[in-house]
């Protein structure tokens, strides 16, 4: 409500403006907000999803000809002209998105130039787009029987599209596709674990940013009344990626202001060096370069999040009272001599699991099970291939050959996102939390699954009743285990063992039926190790069934029911802890022999 108010007041305050303002400024300020309107999907796309795209000026131009085609070859009104713009923009989107996102690293980057130089010759050797010439005659956008004609008539246009952008646009990166796409950049095995499909995220943002590329050429085009393919071009794709590094690359503010900025900088600099050194060349370009490198090399990070810094030294934050949870340490563990008598129920099954690396074998023909209710430790020296087994679960991998069973059904050939959906969560030996982010967001994504709001409701900010839910589980999971007080603070602030524990809330709010914990006691202290001990035992006789690696040996032996131990990818050892600790080959493996 409060974000809607200021939109209104704002759009108000532009109207307002626009009467005021002589043509000139009201001319850069609609070449300002048409700019940011391609660099708010652009921070999306890139910024925060992390796929660096040189080509969203060619979805500008797919827009401006739409429109201008639909206009001028048929005579079609502008609004019409609109319809045509955003279809033919998210088709080729669409297309160019099932080719270009199957690319990873520098190559993805590369796919964008491509065809972002492609499409511009294209552009520029169609008789229907009238060639290198362009296309004349476009009509202005019309407000019922009134056309805006002026720079002052089309500015409260601009700013308003402008305005609805960047609200759906921040209520996608408060959402649960924000969470999303955030942990796509870098985490994105993390989220496949956690049930996420990855890859329609992707598509669905290389999309949304594409149509609002397209959503500009449209005003483009009727606001110049002309197109021609030279705004189109690789150069300008380059100087979005410019405006949104200089602003600040995953904020919303910042693909505005950098807009502003580098729009404002090269019409300042276009006057005033020719008349300080002459016309004899475009010093404009040179002395421009050496700003944004200047920029770029003392502000990292945007010129966006040092306003919103010095901003927060004139705010005074109140005071908040957070109750911690459930911090209370467990009562003291008492050395076990065996373990409990097993459920008989068969929940995971792994038979003859073998994983091969070229000529490596990691994991050799092993095979164990996980009973209901049951608390299985895998151990063995580094390099046993304990994480390897792990990922072959979980479907991070794809074993050689073998079989793994969950309820009686195969899941070794199921991508990580359905196994997770049949209720495995997962820890990772290397932690995998999104650092900047609030530890109630990452503890949020394991819930993933349990929402249905999809892209569109998100963006329109319908999922308000849904995100309480989420955050409520959220909250209850951090509160059982003792993290509660620290919701609000980001993950990469917390010790090495609070973000562990982070990565179990995580995993438990997505209700799972085996909890596969890879090192959870690491990085603990003894007291952190006895409550973990207690929660585990807590959801044993809930029905959640434990799988975890540990190396820590007392942690292990007065926890686990059965013992599962491995060395140089084969299985030697099996049984309780009274047994294990004491079978000649498992002392063989980490002590050297008996004696």
């Amino acid at each position: 409500m409060k974000a809607t108010a200021l939109f209104l007041v704002g759009l108000v305050l532009a109207i307002a403006l626009s009467r005021v303002l002589p043509e000139y400024y009201a001319t850069l300020l609609i070449y300002i907000g048409l700019a940011a309107l391609v660099c708010v999907g652009l921070v999306m796309l890139t910024g925060v999803t992390g796929a660096t795209s040189f080509g969203q000026a060619t979805f500008v131009g797919l827009g401006a000809y739409a429109t201008a085609i639909a206009t001028t070859a048929f005579g079609l009104s502008p609004w019409i002209g609109l319809i045509f713009a955003l279809a033919i923009t998210g088709l080729a989107a669409f297309v160019i998105a099932l080719v270009t996102l199957r690319l990873s690293g520098h190559y993805l980057p590369l796919g964008t130039i491509a065809w972002a130089v492609g499409f511009y010759i294209v552009f520029g050797n169609l008789e229907i787009t009238g060639r290198f010439t362009g296309l004349s005659g476009i009509p202005p956008i019309t407000v019922g029987t009134y056309p805006l004609a002026s720079a002052r008539d089309m500015l409260p246009l601009v700013l308003g599209v402008l305005g609805v952008a960047c609200w759906t646009s921040a209520n996608l990166l408060n959402s649960r596709a924000g969470r999303v796409l955030r942990a796509i950049n870098g985490q994105a095995i993390m989220a496949e674990a956690m049930g996420v499909d990855t890859a329609r995220y992707r598509m669905k943002v290389f999309v949304y940013a594409a149509l609002l590329a397209g959503l500009s050429g449209w005003l483009y085009a009727h606001f110049q009344r002309f197109v021609n393919p030279t705004p189109f071009g690789l150069n300008m794709g380059i100087e979005y990626l410019f405006m949104i590094v200089i602003g600040g690359m995953s904020s919303i503010a910042g693909a505005v202001l950098g807009s502003a900025v580098v729009i404002m900088l090269k019409q300042w600099l276009q006057d005033l060096l020719p008349a300080l050194i002459g016309d004899g060349a475009q010093f404009e370009v040179i002395a421009f370069s050496l700003v944004v490198i200047a920029l770029m090399r003392f502000m990292p990070d945007g010129l966006w999040p040092r306003f919103a810094a010095l901003a927060a030294r004139f705010r005074t934050a109140p005071a908040t009272s957070v109750s911690s949870g459930a911090t209370a340490a467990g009562p003291t563990l008492a050395v076990r001599e065996g373990g409990r008598e097993p459920a008989l129920s068969t929940l995971l099954s792994i038979e003859g699991a073998r994983k091969e690396f070229g000529g490596l074998a990691a994991v050799q023909d092993v095979g164990f099970e996980v009973n209901a209710q049951e608390i299985v430790a895998l151990i063995g020296p580094n390099g046993a291939g304990k994480s390897t087994m792990f990922n072959l679960i979980t479907g991070v991998l794809l074993p050689t050959s073998g079989s793994i069973c969950l309820h009686g059904a195969r899941i070794d050939r199921k991508p990580a996102r359905t196994i997770a959906s049949k209720g495995v969560a997962r820890t990772f030996q290397h932690v995998k939390l999104l650092a900047d982010r609030p530890v109630i967001e990452n503890v949020m994504l394991g819930a993933h699954r349990s929402a249905s709001c999809g892209f569109v409701r998100n963006a329109l900010h319908l999922d308000r009743g849904e995100e309480a839910t989420l955050r409520a589980r959220a909250e209850r999971a951090l509160a059982e285990t003792g993290l509660l007080a620290e919701r609000d603070r980001p993950a990469g602030q917390l010790s090495l063992g609070q973000q562990r524990i982070v990565e179990i809330a995580r995993a438990l709010v997505l209700e799972p039926s085996i909890l596969l914990l890879d090192e959870p006691a690491a990085g603990l202290r003894f007291a952190e190790k006895q409550r973990l001990a207690d929660l585990l035992r807590t959801l044993r006789a809930r029905g959640v069934s434990v799988l975890l690696v540990e190396h820590d040996m007392e942690f292990v032996m007065n926890l686990a029911d059965r013992i599962v131990v491995m060395e140089y990818g084969v299985k030697i050892a099996e049984g309780v802890p009274s047994l294990v600790q004491s079978d000649p080959r498992v002392l063989e493996a980490y002590l050297g022999g008996v004696a």
